[in-house]
């Protein structure tokens, strides 16, 4: 599969800045509390659920928080909130598709234009950009889950179709319809992930330098400062190199 966008050095630059602790707990909690109204309460019945609950004891979101999160899906008086796509060029011509949960999609969809057009990019129309991606599935596992050879092997017999290894992680890909299965059947020799979800994978990834880099990670930020905005994803490739420049500025 090839494509990888190499979001994890740039998610990592951004965590050693971002203390929006409060703000990443809220995102967390509106996917747990959606998925659990969409489908059931219970986990071990409810697959996204499941894969959402996940994400959050990764992020080492409280099991109280967890919890409160499932049992607002069940009150009457709970917001509803709509899953929305957005796609559009951010700087130096870069495909993004963001994904939001809103309680009112024409805010989201003025202020998600807004942060365009102010970062250097436009907004826009509903597949104007997903063609440039495949939606696959993405589980991540510390490195200290197992060896490489060994994860390359359990994700192979599970259904996988791609494995990339570094020495923090073991990311590996999935189709779609495979992302609950092959989950299912790593969990029991790898442990928890420390992510599992649906992604969209860039076909295609530009090649960013430093100023177009700097330049995306502010549209970055700014999406991700939206309470509305759950996920950014974008058709570009960031070197060591260039991260090892953005970071000693």
């Amino acid at each position: 599969m090839a494509g990888h966008s190499k979001f994890k050095n740039i998610m990592h630059r951004k965590g050693a800045q971002d203390k929006k602790r409060s703000k990443l707990f809220s995102k967390l909690s509106k996917e747990i509390t959606v998925a659990a109204k969409m489908g059931t309460p219970d986990p071990d019945m409810n697959p996204r659920l499941r894969l959402a609950i996940a994400t959050a004891k990764a992020q080492s979101m409280p099991k109280d928080n967890i919890e409160r999160a499932i049992s607002k899906s069940q009150a009457s008086d709970e917001d509803n909130y709509e899953e929305m796509r957005y796609e559009g060029f951010g700087p130096g011509g870069i495909a993004i598709i963001v994904e939001a949960l809103t309680d009112n999609r024409n805010r989201t969809a003025s202020d998600i234009r807004t942060i365009f057009s102010k970062s250097g990019g436009n907004l826009g129309e509903t597949g104007s950009v997903n063609y440039m991606f495949e939606r696959v599935g993405q589980i991540i596992f510390g490195a200290d889950a197992a060896d490489a050879d060994t994860v390359f092997e359990a994700a192979l017999e599970a259904g996988a179709s791609n494995v990339e290894s570094d020495d923090e992680t073991h990311e590996i890909y999935t189709e779609a319809t495979d992302l609950h299965e092959v989950l299912g059947a790593l969990e029991p020799q790898l442990g928890e992930p420390q992510s599992a979800k649906l992604i969209w994978l860039a076909k295609d990834p530009l090649d960013l330098d430093a100023e177009a880099a700097e330049k995306f990670l502010r549209l970055l930020d700014a999406l991700d400062d939206n309470d509305d905005v759950q996920e950014v994803f974008g058709s570009y490739n960031v070197s060591d190199e260039v991260m090892a420049q953005l970071d000693s500025e």
